[in-house]
């Protein structure tokens, strides 16, 4: 069956070096480089045990996991056939058997031939321990816990010698992920240091040799001739060489969306300037190093306040369904209390909308999720996401702060203010909403002040995300800057460019600020909350 692949795709597979480095744009193509890479191995070890890494279970069963099978059956790879997930293979199926048993199928796939890769999230406890690894795949570098990798699954990534010692990509790594914007998110691009560009150089030089003198080979064949033998010496001595300077190569790469223009288009790199942050649009698409502001309006903001929470069971029970997992719900997140109400607030403008969720709970904000809209999508949108989204919430309620810019206008949906046109569309949704004006916005120092504060727990609460429902909001939060000892928000009174768009900009900070003010200043709740959601 012949397939596409694009320059990048062609060129991480044919280097084949042992440890694999792709720092790629959205759209380049990771899942069939994955695909690639974990279908060698198992093809080519079998009964070898592989580590499929993720940074969370979500993130592997929503993301990394429907994208590599999904290639796996364009090449005609079938479920039941060819592998399973989740549950051990009937012995009446003939499979072969892995070196090592699992004690526990659930987080297992298994192939046809006895291989088996072992689904490890950073999140779920001890799913690297006891296992000995023939290689790894890691997905989504930037949200590993580099830390938990080194300590747990690099040490794992071990043994079986006897058994594949003499392939030269046994115990190798494929790292994939697009740029980071963090410190702690870019451990994996210290790998370009270790990377020898002139060995890929040498490696490439004899693909091509070994391309050209097989075409040779062909050549002779069609014509009915026979092939020296010392062509066919020279190719053996060609592909040892290959197979040993392959063993020993790191090949790291850093390729922007637009290598893929051919198959994205045009048009989507346009759309994706205009739908994207800045600062989304160069790490995510361009593939550029930005740097974070260290002395940014929220400097007591922390590694520590991010966190993780999927709902593991819930998980569980969709057996690897994943069309189930389509339209996603807080029925994921293992953070939000569905018997509670949730905190709301909003950050409006003509062209963007921002609403951040949470609840308190003890003495943390947990900051539960976020969305926003955009353009022709305006204030009614943006709280059907949210209803949406909780569509399984039990205590259908909301704790809605606002201050008095949501009274002030009517430019997001129509003649009727902000705080109308939301409350109307959650009770239209079946929510009560328990509306608490918090007065005029805050001054930026008081803001400030206060909310560096919380991050410090020197306030009643402190705000901490979850990472992965986030991380729209935590690039406008960790990106915000100070002017004359006030937020950055010069950008906001501009006009738009396609350099400066406005969903760049602090809107997204300012909503995050106006919940950090209503729960801790005026709390409504009778039990503590946490930050479940944000929207922007």
């Amino acid at each position: 069956m012949k397939q596409y692949f694009n320059d990048p795709q062609q060129e991480v597979m044919y280097t084949g070096a042992k440890d694999t480095v792709v720092v790629g744009g959205r759209g380049i193509g990771k899942g069939p480089m994955q695909a690639a890479q974990l279908l060698k191995l198992m093809q080519r070890m079998p009964g070898c045990s592989i580590g499929i890494v993720g940074p969370n279970a979500k993130r592997v069963l929503t993301n990394t996991l429907p994208s590599l099978l999904i290639h796996w059956e364009n090449w005609g790879f079938r479920r039941g056939v060819h592998w399973i997930v989740g549950r051990r293979p009937p012995e009446s199926w003939g499979w072969g058997k892995p070196i090592f048993t699992p004690e526990n199928w659930e987080n297992v796939l298994s192939f046809y031939n006895g291989s088996i890769a072992l689904i490890i999230s950073q999140d779920r406890s001890g799913t690297s321990n006891s296992h000995s690894y023939d290689g790894l795949i890691i997905d989504e570098a930037k949200f590993i816990d580099f830390e938990q990798l080194k300590d747990e699954t690099f040490p794992a990534n071990r043994g079986n010698k006897q058994h594949f010692g003499g392939h030269y990509y046994h115990h190798g790594m494929m790292i994939t992920s697009d740029m980071p914007v963090t410190k702690k998110g870019s451990w994996f691009l210290d790998f370009e240091r270790k990377c020898d560009p002139e060995l890929i150089e040498v490696i490439q030089g004899i693909v091509h040799e070994i391309w050209r003198q097989k075409a040779k080979v062909r050549d002779l064949q069609m014509m009915g001739k026979a092939v020296p033998d010392y062509l066919v010496s020279h190719l053996r001595t060609l592909e040892r060489d290959l197979c040993r300077l392959r063993s020993v190569a790191l090949f790291y790469k850093e390729y922007s969306s637009i290598y893929n223009l051919q198959l994205l288009g045009e048009k989507w790199v346009a759309d994706m300037k205009r739908d994207l942050p800045p600062l989304t649009f160069q790490t995510s698409i361009l593939c550029k190093r930005i740097g974070i502001a260290r002395d940014g309006f929220y400097s007591s903001m922390r590694p520590m306040h991010k966190y993780h929470a999927c709902n593991f069971s819930y998980l569980d029970s969709l057996e690897y369904q994943f069309d189930r997992l389509k339209t996603p719900s807080s029925l994921m997140d293992a953070d939000v209390n569905p018997k509670e109400p949730i905190c709301i607030a909003f950050d409006f403008n003509r062209n963007i909308n921002w609403m951040v969720c949470g609840q308190p709970e003890g003495d943390l904000l947990r900051v539960l999720k976020s969305f926003y809209v955009k353009y022709e999508r305006k204030l009614e949108a943006l709280v059907d996401d949210f209803c949406e989204y909780y569509r399984h919430h039990k205590k259908k309620s909301v704790v809605f702060y606002y201050d008095n810019t949501a009274l002030n206008g009517n430019y997001a949906v129509n003649d009727h203010d902000f705080r109308w046109v939301i409350v109307d569309t959650l009770e239209k949704h079946g929510w009560t909403v328990e509306e608490v004006f918090i007065g005029r916005a805050m001054q930026h120092h008081e803001k400030h002040l206060l909310i560096n504060r919380m991050f410090n727990g020197l306030e009643t609460l402190m705000p901490v995300f979850n990472e992965t429902n986030n991380e729209d909001l935590l690039i406008s939060i960790q990106t915000a800057g100070v002017y004359n000892g006030k937020k950055d928000k010069r950008g906001e009174k501009l006009a738009e460019t396609t350099e400066d768009k406005l969903e760049g900009r602090t809107d997204g900070s300012d909503a995050f600020d106006t919940l950090c003010i209503g729960c801790e200043r005026f709390p409504r709740y009778s039990v503590t909350l946490f930050v479940t959601s944000s929207m922007g």
